[in-house]
């Protein structure tokens, strides 16, 4: 259900807001995939790459710098969207550390333009992609940081088209 007021977090209309994302690949860990995130002169981001499963890789994602995107009582992360169908993670981080404690839920974007409204009490505490039961829930007001990600033994070219992304 849309919200009534929802946080506008990220437009990327604006080529300068995918200035503020970067790359966190597999390559950290000695992997081989790679990726970006653009601004495309159509009015929107793409997050695209090639994920590897070489060398004991086998994920890419960006990450959005740390500051104040938390909103105190909201209900849902919310995603304007289109891909190829393959599938993503959206985190949701409440430090600022590079290594923190991700909250995560996974989506399936289809091809047209779709806005996905992804309730936060099913994202789930995660860490080096593993779920940590008994984890507490995140709390919406302290969110520093957003990610997106793509995994599970997904190999080869990717590519997700993003115009918005907010919480309600």
């Amino acid at each position: 259900m849309p919200p009534s007021s929802p946080l506008l977090l990220f437009d990327f209309r604006a080529p300068a807001a995918v200035g503020e994302w970067q790359a966190i690949d597999d390559r950290v860990m000695g992997g081989l995939s790679l990726s970006r995130m653009r601004h495309d002169p159509a009015g929107h981001a793409v997050f695209e790459g090639s994920v590897s499963l070489a060398q004991g890789g086998g994920f890419a994602s960006v990450r959005s710098q740390p500051a104040a995107r938390g909103l105190a009582g909201a209900q849902h992360g919310f995603i304007e969207l289109r891909g190829e169908g393959k599938r993503y993670k959206l985190s949701l981080l409440a430090g600022d550390a590079l290594d923190g404690i991700p909250h995560q839920m996974s989506f399936t974007p289809g091809p047209t333009w779709q806005t996905l409204y992804l309730p936060l009490r099913d994202f789930r505490a995660s860490f080096r992609g593993r779920e940590l039961p008994g984890a507490t829930a995140i709390d919406p007001a302290r969110i520093r940081q957003l990610g997106l990600l793509i995994g599970e033994r997904q190999a080869g070219p990717f590519a997700l088209e993003i115009r918005r992304i907010g919480l309600a």
